[in-house]
């Protein structure tokens, strides 16, 4: 079991609860936030108000719960779109419109008036069961000439299924993918449909970062531990796949080179703050414990050692201890679970006060996080779209400043200034 489906049935009632409000949404201003309301650091209780699944003491204040914060720039949360087929990953195309991917394994175009694209080809099957399928995707920097699209997917292979990376160039018609081929892979492969991670970012020296989960099952979870299995971590490559320079373990004997972090348990979201140029990671915990990270080179983030969350069954996770010397603490987390998906910073300058804010895509939350962030601590939180009782998938800015999000429902918001 895991909680990206935990709450199926509770966000199924939730979702027909809300089904007048949502339906026929497509093309209107369906979250609309037109009173100037105070947003005092503190001024506001914490917008988690029911009660975590266990009695963990936070490592230091301000570690979950802060206070919480409300916007007072009039916004509007419009939907482009409600025809996307489970959507999972979502980027910016040089002219503004925005390349999606869907879970069963193809891409689409979108426009920003919410025209969207037959089917791109030409891209490796997939293993769609379960949490799998066609995950994170990103265009080069140099795309306006080189056409390159970098993409994370669930690989079937005869010992399993594993997270790769691959590329390929749009072709110049945008109906296929020319040249696909797989870069990476994060071995070992493990006959499993779960915790596959799958986002991909690119740094500023021209890397990938992506991300892999532990795929879940008590057999797999240590791996997380272990720095000679792809399983549980932040890589970093070159384009070409090969371990990038520079990263904490090269040279080491008993490390992957590939390797930026580990002790993760499935990271669906990254995102470079815009300032700092740090890189952020949102994880799942198990039940309660979902994670916010400041990743650093070479640093163990402790799962499946220390966790602030519980077994689904109820049960403590190994030794139930959420501290312990040389484990990163989570800068922030959650209990009970929102399922962090998508994530961005925002950079704009139409809503001031959202400026360097994380923004996260949840699941079983069923909305977006706002977490104010000041000297690499959360300070305020705020709940974005709740009520339109969508699963966040991703969430990422446009190159019109605004926020995008696609949810597994099948729609595109976009989201920006009234």
């Amino acid at each position: 079991m895991q909680h990206d489906k935990l709450h199926t049935t509770s966000s199924v009632l939730l979702f027909m609860v809300g089904l007048s409000l949502a339906v026929g949404a497509c093309g209107q201003n369906v979250a609309d936030n037109s009173k100037s309301v105070a947003q005092a650091s503190g001024s506001l209780p914490p917008v988690e108000t029911k009660d975590p699944n266990s009695n963990y003491t936070p490592a230091f204040s301000g570690q979950t719960r802060v206070a919480g914060v409300k916007t007072s720039t009039p916004y509007e949360g419009k939907v482009l779109t409600e025809a996307l087929k489970s959507p999972w990953g979502i980027t910016s195309l040089p002219d503004g419109r925005l390349l999606v991917t869907e879970k069963e394994g193809t891409m689409r175009i979108v426009t920003s008036a919410g025209q969207v694209s037959e089917p791109i080809t030409g891209l490796p099957k997939v293993n769609a069961a379960g949490q799998g399928g066609l995950l994170g995707v990103r265009v080069d920097p140099d795309f306006a000439s080189n056409r390159m699209v970098y993409w994370v997917f669930s690989e079937p292979l005869p010992d399993g299924n594993l997270t790769a990376v691959a590329k390929g160039k749009l072709s110049a018609d945008e109906k296929k993918i020319e040249g696909a081929t797989v870069i990476y892979r994060a071995t070992p492969a493990y006959k499993g449909t779960l915790h596959y991670g799958g986002r991909i970012l690119i740094d500023k020296a021209g890397n990938l970062i992506i991300s892999t989960g532990e795929r879940s099952d008590l057999v797999t979870r240590p791996q997380a531990q272990s720095t000679n299995s792809g399983l549980g971590k932040v890589i970093r490559i070159t384009k070409d796949g090969k371990p990038a320079s520079g990263n904490p373990f090269v040279g080491q004997t008993e490390a992957r080179p590939e390797l930026y972090s580990y002790g993760h348990r499935n990271v669906q979201s990254l995102a470079f703050h815009p300032v700092t140029g740090d890189l952020w990671e949102g994880e799942f915990g198990p039940r309660g414990g979902d994670e916010i990270n400041r990743v650093e080179p070479g640093k163990n983030y402790g799962w499946p050692t220390i966790t602030y969350g519980i077994e689904y069954s109820g049960k403590k996770v190994g030794e139930a201890i959420q501290q312990k010397e040389g484990l990163e603490q989570p800068v922030y987390y959650w209990d009970p679970s929102v399922s962090p998906s998508g994530m961005t910073f925002y950079s704009g300058n139409a809503i001031p006060e959202w400026k360097n804010n994380l923004f996260v895509g949840t699941l079983s939350g069923m909305h977006i996080a706002r977490l104010v962030i000041e000297k690499n601590k959360v300070v305020g939180e705020e709940r974005l779209l709740a009520d339109q009782y969508q699963r966040f998938r991703d969430v990422t800015q446009g190159n019109d400043g605004a926020l995008y999000a696609v949810t597994d429902q099948g729609r595109l918001y976009r989201i920006a200034k009234k």
